[in-house]
């Protein structure tokens, strides 16, 4: 059966918990926001692509559309060219008005595709500038990511061993804290952006948000026979040399009589 620690020993091993994951924040820290910064642009370049995607389909569409009313246009000449040849060979008026009615009609098909091409034309232009400056943006966001991808890298493999380093020995003091008491410091953390949830006492006032702290309190918390908590933050308060607990005192030095 495993030996029940003491109070002192399990202080000790949160507060040794605490110094790891907060070395394990300073690296996200030098970090900053560029993870985020990261995948932030990565969305917003998924987005332009998706709207240079639809822009040039309309683009095409457009430019289409154009050519089909240019075809039509060549196809209505073809006609009148047709049909006034034919105006030279009529018998009689009925064929005369026949072909009268369908060279109007081609005329005005021809002035309708050209109607239609203008209206085109202009629509065109407003959507090839569009198109322009979201694949501008598009180009410019994607050097930006290049860029922080190159800056974050560069951290990262500054800082990844450290991090690897830092990870097991987290996991290794985790495995051996109390399960309820792992769990108030993993909910302590969680409340304070500094995420610190175990501090000693300095100045006579709490390491994490800085009351003062009564003398009889911190006389308790030096004889480290229960667990303490700061009355105005909830962190779990520590002294000075609590990581000295455990540890074998230093034989002083015998000097030899001359």
């Amino acid at each position: 059966m495993a030996k029940e620690l003491s109070i002192a020993e399990k202080l000790k091993q949160l507060y040794e918990l605490q110094l790891v994951d907060s070395e394990t924040g300073e690296i996200e820290i030098l970090k900053g926001e560029l993870p985020m910064e990261v995948s932030d642009l990565e969305d917003e370049i998924e987005g332009l692509k998706t709207r240079v995607k639809r822009l040039t389909g309309d683009v095409d569409k457009v430019k289409d559309d154009v050519t089909k009313h240019k075809t039509n246009i060549t196809e209505s000449e073809a006609l009148i060219e047709k049909y006034n040849k034919q105006m030279d060979n009529v018998k009689n008026n009925r064929e005369y008005d026949a072909l009268s009615k369908e060279l109007e009609l081609q005329k005005l098909e021809i002035q309708l595709s050209e109607k239609k091409i203008r209206e085109a034309q202009k629509s065109l232009g407003g959507k090839e500038d569009t198109l322009k400056a979201a694949e501008a943006r598009q180009g410019q966001k994607e050097k930006d990511l290049e860029l922080k991808k190159v800056e974050l890298e560069k951290i990262i493999e500054k800082t990844e061993k450290t991090e690897e380093k830092l990870k097991r020995k987290s996991d290794k003091l985790r495995k051996k804290i109390d399960e309820r008491l792992l769990n108030a410091y993993d909910r302590i953390r969680a409340s304070y952006r500094n995420r610190l949830a175990v501090v000693t006492v300095q100045r006579d006032s709490c390491g994490g948000c800085y009351n003062k702290i009564p003398p009889q309190i911190q006389l308790e918390i030096g004889n480290r026979k229960k667990i303490l908590a700061c009355e105005h933050c909830g962190r779990i308060l520590v002294d000075d040399h609590i990581l000295s607990v455990g540890k074998e005192p230093k034989e002083p030095k015998v000097v030899a009589e001359a």
